[in-house]
C-alpha cells in the first residue's frame, strides 16, 4: 500500500525549517518522519505526515511550495544485510529507485519508478510493508 509523503521546497535561510514544524504544531499534525536534501540556496523537505493535505493546505497558505507523492514504506528487519537484500531483489525485478530514507527506527521510504510493481514484488518476497 502506497502511502503519501508530502514536499516542502524551502529557501535555505535561518528559521525556514522551523517555521514548518510549528505550522504542523499549530494545526495538530503529527511528523512521523522527514528527510532534507540541501543545495546552495533552497533546500527540499520530504514528510510522512498524520494528515497530508491538512499539512499541504497549511504550508501553502503560509507561502511554501508543496507537492503531494505515493511512496512506499517498508518495515526492515533489523539485522545486518536486510537493506541489502530488498535493493537486490527490487534490481533484480527492474524497479529503478529514485531516493530513499530512514523515518523511524527500521522502516524506510522509497521512491520508485513503478510503485504497484514495487509493492507486488515485495509482498511476493515476504517484506512488510508499512499502512
Amino acid at each position: 500500500m502506497a502511502i503519501k509523503q508530502l514536499t516542502v521546497f524551502l529557501e535555505n535561510q535561518a528559521g525556514r525549517l522551523a517555521e514548518v514544524a510549528k505550522i504542523l504544531k499549530k494545526q495538530n499534525i503529527n511528523l512521523q518522519g522527514f528527510s532534507t536534501t540541501e543545495a546552495r540556496d533552497y533546500g527540499i523537505l520530504r514528510l510522512v505526515v498524520s494528515d497530508v493535505e491538512k499539512s499541504k493546505d497549511s504550508l501553502k497558505e503560509a507561502g511554501f511550495t508543496t507537492h503531494i507523492a505515493d511512496v512506499i514504506c517498508v518495515k526492515v528487519v533489523d539485522r545486518p544485510g536486510e537493506l541489502s537484500n530488498i535493493l537486490d531483489i527490487l534490481a533484480a525485478e527492474g524497479v529503478n529507485i529514485d531516493y530513499i530514507y530512514v523515518i523511524a527506527g527500521t522502516r524506510i521510504v522509497l521512491s520508485v519508478s513503478d510503485i504497484k510493481k514495487a509493492e507486488d514484488i515485495l509482498v511476493k518476497n515476504n517484506i512488510n510493508l508499512c499502512d
